[in-house]
Parts: C-alpha cells; structure tokens; sequence
C-alpha cells in the first residue's frame, strides 16, 4: 500500500485535506504513525486518520455498514467452519484457515474505517431456517454455503461502485476488499464443483447456472456497454457470460443473506 500516494492523491481530490488530516508534511505523518506501526497495519492506522478528518457522507457510511454486515456474516461463517470438528478435511484446512484470517481482517478494517458508526455484529443462523441444517457437519453443504456466499459477496460490492464515486478513497478500498473476495469465489467454487461432483461448475460464472435462481439472476446478460455481444466472433451465449460478471442491487443482496440474519 504506497500511504505517501494515496497522501498525493487526497491532496489533489480536496486542497485542504491535509489541514483537516492535522498534520502538514509526509515527515509529519510518519511521526504521528510511527509509534502504532510496531503493533497494527498501516492500512489500519491510515483508515482512522482518514476516517476522523473526512466524516464520510451519509451515503458512503451506508455502503460502508453494508459491506461490514456482509464481512461479519463471512467472518462468523469460517470461524464456526474452522472451529468444527471433523467437517474440513485437512487437504483443504489451510484455504479455508486464510479465508477466514481474510475475513477477519476484512471486518477489522471496515469496523476501524467508520469508527462510532459501525454497526454492531448482527446474530446468524447459518442453518438458513433449516435449509441447510448440517452446514457444520456435512462438508459438501459447508461448501455449498461458502461458494453461495462467496458470489454473492463479489457481486453485492460491485452493485455498490457507483454509490462512492463521491468517496473515491473509500471506493478504493471497496475495491480493494471487492478484488480478494472474487478470489475467494473462485477458489471456493473450484472445490465446490469436486466435492459436490458438479464438473459444470467453474470459477467463473456461466450465465445463471440456476443452483440458486436468486444469487444468479442477471448473470447471463448478453449487452454490455450498450452493445449486444450474442454471437461475438462465433462464441456461444455461456461463453460471453463468463466474460463478464454482473452487480447485484443491495435490495437483492439482503433478500439472498436476510435468513442469516437473526438480528
């Protein structure tokens, strides 16, 4: 993370972005973090000061709550994961182990980002009202679960890009999140096409695969950027659509992950 770039580019954005910051000079930044870097991340220290200076719009606080509500959930889900006895097998432990620390350090950072406004952790139920009963003991349903989750992350902070473009730092760091998850889905959907036996399944999307209607919907889009790619250099429909993913409206990310949520 290049902090003396992103300085720059703040400076550019807003002329008195430093003053508010309260400190006039790199060499004076560096100071005031100097004495944290021993013991928290960098990126972790940068959020707080631009967190305290900026008081984010009311919009970007909003994304920001509902990207964390989302982290909290995918925190929650692979730390019960990882904690399970016997419902992992050691082969696949150490990805899971990683995604989990991801997720971790997602929430913290979101959670550092908004400062007094952060929401709470909500409670869960990843039993889905009972459509999923043994996530935490059949590990072909945790992975199942974790795949799901995964696309609907990747798609929920694509649907909410345009909604910073008023905060473009914190965009930034949306989009930096928004990269390592897309990550996840790709992994997770790899090992869910073999433990469940489904060789269709790829790490990328193919149209609407129709496993759950509602985290697909959209997905085979055939226009982009006004144009209608059907038939583009002789390729089929479902080829064109992995090419392209799709965003998803926040009303439709909180219908998908409502029945998680207990409170």
């Amino acid at each position: 993370m290049d902090i003396f770039k992103i300085i720059d580019d703040i400076q550019r954005i807003d002329g008195d972005a430093l003053g508010r910051m309260e400190f006039a000079s790199r060499r004076h930044f560096m100071n005031r973090i100097g004495s944290k870097v021993a013991q928290v991340a960098v990126p972790t220290v940068f959020a707080s000061i631009v967190n305290k200076a900026f008081a984010q719009s009311a919009g970007a606080v909003d994304v920001l709550n509902y990207a964390l509500t989302l982290e909290y959930l995918e925190d929650e889900f692979y730390k019960a994961g990882n904690a399970a006895a016997n419902l992992i097998p050691a082969s696949d432990k150490v990805i899971f182990t990683q995604i989990g620390k991801h997720e971790t350090q997602h929430v913290a950072f979101l959670v550092k980002a908004l400062g007094a406004k952060a929401r709470t952790k909500p409670t869960f139920d990843f039993k889905y009202n009972g459509a999923f009963a043994d996530v935490f003991t059949n590990y072909k349903t945790f992975v199942t679960v974790s795949s799901a989750l995964e696309d609907t992350g990747v798609r929920a902070y694509k649907g909410q890009a345009g909604a910073l473009q008023a905060d473009p730092q914190i965009l930034e760091y949306a989009l930096q999140v928004h990269s390592v998850e897309a990550r996840h889905a790709a992994m997770t959907r790899r090992l869910a096409a073999t433990v469940t036996g489904n060789a269709a399944m790829k790490g990328w999307i193919t149209g609407k695969e129709g496993a759950v209607p509602a985290i697909y919907a959209g997905e085979d889009n055939m226009t982009q950027g006004g144009k209608d790619l059907t038939g583009l250099a002789s390729k089929s429909n479902a080829a064109i659509t992995e090419a392209f993913d799709e965003p998803l409206t926040k009303e439709a990310v909180l219908a998908i992950a409502g029945p998680f949520i207990k409170s």
